[in-house]
């Protein structure tokens, strides 16, 4: 085709553009079309973001004094079943949808009673877009909606979003209440299950911000799906713990009912902790609209967590209530301290940072509005203006009169923000001594680390081996354009408790840091990382473990933004080596390794394997010390040798390349935060000072433990 042709076919396209190319989603296409924009993934955080969406319009139930009881059931066939007693979705017909109003909030985006109306009863609530349940619903493959209501038990029954008949009354009824049945599309969501855990932690979190509300949470997925037929009549409702209760079946289930609010949620967060100061403080008032309360309270540790709330709804990325309560915080607490006269001369003129002020701080902040604005859909931050003033002004009060009223408490406070700022001025020195301009373009690289030849990050990588021996096979047997290899010798100190100065002060740790690039602090900036993937390459035994364990701290702990990224990785090295004739396979599991060697494989411990070599018509192959530790099976017609692999350093440098190194080849997982709090309790608990949590939480997991004898 010429160009004047082109030109010409290219202007009758742009003529010929016109109304018949505007395509327009009825219903709830935009929702399967485009579900990312509404649940923020298609991952298994937007699909549990299914159940919150749900669960969070019972819950608004409560938060209005409509309801005091709701039950989350997990069914068999990845299916969730949500109810509540509170007042159930209206059954009468709407007058401008023409059909059910429960249709309509099903079936219809941005139509709910949550937009502020005189007569909606929400005088706030966290699901103010009214896309909730039609989301669900629109990405269900099936969906059921059940309302108590008037005397009457009315029943609409959704595939996709469309629903399969008209609302229907069932039979009549003296309960009030909703329920809410779905079954996430596997078109959607793909090969994805609900975890439990994940739902216990959300909901808990939910229990503590609602005093008075009880919960209920079962697990019935393992249970014979006879079972649980739907409704046809029965006093109780086949799917709620009570008829499980009249079947004698024993679930797994959870409940929760808290009448202390954010302190005793404030007391769960730090159950493992030392308290600096004795009280917990609390605060509950209205300003100009909105409702702000608050709780917090120092414990003997170097970091900070704020959970920050907006009508009910965690903010993980905060937002303008965040920032109200942090400059309150540092404002009020220098004002004490100089008021006081706490601030020494040598700790300088300026005061206290928010950084100082905030270590070893927990914190929970929830406020409500009438009117809410969250950044996006997910509601990840609040963006609501009045937030901040109302934060600051409320809780700046109520926190200086605790000062006053309480000045033991004040004192270890001001004593804790003053360690805190002695640490941050010798972290400060510490890191700029190692950290100069140059130290991390490559001037001044560790001499240990074997680096890459590529300077472009998006293609480089750095495996973290353990001691030497593995790094030699490493070095060897690389990809030499890009991969860097960084061996550390033993174990390198564990940072839960230790600052900047300390941290650096360890020559593994200084010379990690260095190859990062990234600095660390609040000079920290991800877009001078020199690798994208970073990947833990350590022995498959215990202190291999230990190890990996230490790194994933110091990651955690100082560079979270890396873990965000997904640029931190850990490899998955073959635990046997199966020589079969002249046929070589590696095996990752015992399943793995069974189902290579053949099921009719017998097993034969050494001495009896070679004293039969010759009769078998095959070769056995010594492989040095660690033949000792190796299994040599027989099947019908030959031998088969397997090498049980225990460390790296046993590899030589091509059989680590191929199994371990090889981007084409190898297997590495993913490091991810999936929820920030509860890795942060668990580091807590694992890595810190105090032993008991620690013990307790070993002998409670001791039987998930997979021992290798």
């Amino acid at each position: 085709m010429t160009k004047e042709k082109e030109k010409e076919t290219g202007s009758k396209k742009r003529h010929h553009y016109d109304a018949s190319d505007i395509s327009v989603l009825e219903g709830l296409e935009p929702v399967r079309r485009r579900p990312g924009m509404f649940i923020g993934t298609t991952g298994s955080e937007g699909m549990h973001h299914l159940v919150w969406e749900i669960f969070d319009n019972s819950r608004d139930e409560a938060m209005g004094g409509f309801c005091d009881f709701i039950e989350v059931v997990l069914l068999p066939g990845n299916r969730v079943r949500v109810a509540d007693n509170g007042r159930g979705v209206p059954v009468d017909i709407h007058k401008k949808t023409k059909v059910s109003a429960l249709e309509t909030v099903m079936t219809t985006l941005h139509a709910g009673g949550k937009f502020g109306g005189e007569h909606s009863g929400y005088k706030v609530s966290g699901g103010l877009h009214g896309v909730g349940a039609s989301v669900v619903n629109a990405l269900s493959v099936y969906c059921r909606a059940e309302v108590h209501k008037d005397g009457g038990v009315y029943v609409q029954e959704y595939i996709q979003g469309k629903r399969k008949s008209a609302v229907k009354k069932i039979r009549s009824t003296k309960n009030h209440g909703t329920i809410i049945t779905f079954v996430p599309d596997p078109e959607i969501f793909h090969d994805l299950k609900f975890d439990w855990n994940i739902i216990v932690s959300h909901i808990r979190q939910q229990a503590y911000l609602v005093k008075g509300l009880r919960i209920h949470i079962i697990d019935a997925r393992e249970l014979d799906p006879e079972l649980l037929f739907e409704d046809k009549g029965a006093k109780l409702d086949p799917n709620s713990v009570f008829y499980f209760q009249e079947l004698g079946l024993e679930l797994p289930s959870v409940s929760f009912y808290f009448e202390g609010g954010l302190v005793s949620l404030i007391k769960y967060y730090n159950k493992f902790q030392k308290p600096v100061q004795q009280g917990i403080f609390y605060v509950e008032k209205e300003q100009e609209g909105v409702g702000v309360e608050i709780a917090l309270q120092y414990v003997d540790d170097i970091v900070e967590r704020i959970i920050p709330f907006a009508n009910n709804i965690h903010n993980p990325e905060g937002g303008t209530h965040v920032t109200g309560f942090k400059t309150a915080l540092t404002r009020t607490i220098n004002s004490y301290a100089k008021k006081n006269e706490m601030l020494k001369e040598q700790d300088g003129n300026g005061g206290f940072t928010g950084e100082d002020v905030l270590e070893g701080l927990t914190a929970v902040i929830s406020v409500k509005l009438r009117e809410i604005q969250f950044e996006g859909q997910t509601k990840a931050k609040l963006g609501s203006v009045e937030a901040q003033s109302a934060v600051s002004s409320v809780f700046g009060d109520a926190f200086s009169s605790f000062l006053e009223e309480n000045p033991e408490d004040a004192k270890a406070i001001i004593g804790k923000a003053t360690l805190a700022m002695k640490a941050r001025k010798a972290a400060k020195a510490a890191k700029d001594s190692v950290l100069r301009k140059g130290a991390l373009e490559g001037m001044t690289l560790p001499g240990k680390l074997a680096d890459c030849q590529s300077r472009d990050a998006s293609e480089s990588e750095l495996f973290l081996v353990e001691g030497d021996s593995a790094g030699g096979s490493a070095k060897q047997g690389r990809d030499r354009r890009i991969q860097a290899i960084l061996p550390l010798r033993g174990k390198i100190l564990n940072v839960e408790r230790a600052r900047i100065d300390k941290m650096l002060a360890s020559k593994e740790v200084k010379a990690l840091v260095i190859a990062l690039g990234t600095s660390l602090g609040d000079t920290f900036d991800l877009s001078k990382i020199r690798y994208h993937k970073i990947i833990i390459a350590t022995d498959a035994d215990v202190d291999g473990a230990h190890i990996r364990t230490l790194l994933l701290t110091l990651f955690y702990r100082y560079f979270r933004q890396v873990i965000e990224a997904g640029y931190i990785y850990i490899a998955q090295p073959p635990l046997f080596k199966i020589k079969k004739g002249k046929e070589i396979f590696y095996a990752y599991s015992d399943e793995e390794r069974d189902r290579i060697a053949g099921k009719d494989a017998e097993i034969l411990d050494v001495q009896e394997a070679e004293s039969m070599d010759g009769a078998a018509g095959s070769e056995i192959v010594e492989e040095g010390p660690e033949e000792k530790e190796s299994e040599v099976l027989r099947g019908k017609a030959n031998k088969v040798h397997i090498q049980r692999y225990k460390g790296l350093g046993e590899m030589n440098p091509e059989e680590l390349w191929e199994t371990t190194m090889d981007p084409g080849k190898r297997i590495i997982k993913q490091v991810n935060i999936k929820d920030a709090e509860e890795a942060n309790k668990v580091f807590d608990i694992l890595m810190g000072s105090d032993v008991l949590p620690r013990k307790s939480f070993i002998q409670s997991n001791a039987k998930l433990a997979e021992i290798d004898i």
